[in-house]
């Protein structure tokens, strides 16, 4: 066993940083889900997403220390391609919400967090370590306790949730493919426009869409764009550097605590024992996947 080392650690810390940020982006969601469309919700988001990072591309060039590169063609295509299934996750994802019921879609969008793993084992034929499986298995317990998922028939926005959290599962591992790539944040920029401009044109010829509504919706618009897209999206990338896919989808996966732990403190919503022992679960699942099994 050895110790976490630094670059580990730092990836981790954007990881979670990413699932707060993502977890007080529920409720943004939720309001807008009655107000717009999914694919203009996102099309509109992932705009000012790619808006966003475009102008501070030199500024976080600089700080990140990313050197200039002749070639940007080779990670263009792995961009196009995170892109196109991101806005894929994200519509099923916003259309799954109006369909079912809050704790049943945190539950079943959040099953990542064994997909991955196992997408790993069957076809990339990578085994991930002993104590990522239990911090697996902790994880899904936590979640199922933290979100209650009601019980009764299937419905239909089960099954888009289902499918969102394939979409995640994929676009994880696409991001990971990409961590060696020079320039992350032209990536996510990239990835963005493809996103939000395909969400676009999809809301503009299948979704109604009238001035009240996009104004009403705003305030929930511009956070999904500016933080929970352009700065989350952006620190998963940057995260995923240097983290494992399995050990990533754990630590995101904490979305669902800090949703619970926002609704908590903002929105003065109560929390029964399960849930909380759903937190500590989750958290406990996050720091049994820091440990390296691997020897010296």
């Amino acid at each position: 066993m050895k110790p976490l080392n630094n670059r580990k650690l730092r990836g981790s810390l954007l990881l979670m940083i990413t699932a707060m940020i993502w977890g007080l982006a529920f409720v943004a969601q939720s309001v807008a889900a009655d107000l717009v469309g999914p694919m203009t919700f996102n099309g509109i988001r992932f705009l000012l997403a790619s808006l966003e990072v475009f102008l501070l591309e030199p500024i976080l060039s600089r700080y990140l220390k990313i050197e200039a590169e002749d070639n940007p063609v080779g990670w263009m295509k792995t961009a196009v391609l995170a892109g196109l299934v991101l806005i894929t996750a994200s519509w099923l994802q916003q259309a799954g919400i109006r369909y079912t019921t809050a704790g049943k879609a945190g539950f079943i969008t959040s099953f990542y967090v064994v997909l991955v793993p196992l997408a790993e084992l069957l076809f990339l034929h990578h085994k991930p370590a002993f104590n990522i499986w239990i911090a697996v298995g902790t994880a899904c317990i936590g979640l199922y306790l933290l979100s209650a998922p009601e019980k009764g028939a299937v419905q239909f926005g089960d099954f888009l949730e289902l499918l969102c959290a394939v979409c995640f599962t994929v676009h994880i591992l696409v991001i990971d493919s990409a961590a060696g790539i020079p320039n992350p944040i032209r990536f996510c920029a990239v990835q963005y426009l493809i996103a939000g401009a395909v969400g676009m044109l999809f809301g503009l010829l299948f979704e109604p869409l009238s001035a009240a509504s996009l104004l009403k919706a705003a305030p929930s618009i511009l956070y999904a764009g500016l933080l929970s897209a352009g700065l989350g999206y952006t620190l998963q990338v940057i995260g995923q550097r240097d983290a494992d896919p399995a050990v990533a989808s754990v630590i995101l996966s904490l979305e669902s605590v800090f949703s619970a732990l926002f609704g908590f403190w903002i929105l003065k919503e109560s929390m029964n024992s399960a849930e909380l022992l759903g937190c500590v679960l989750m958290f406990a699942a996050v720091l049994l996947s820091q440990i390296d099994m691997k020897k010296e």
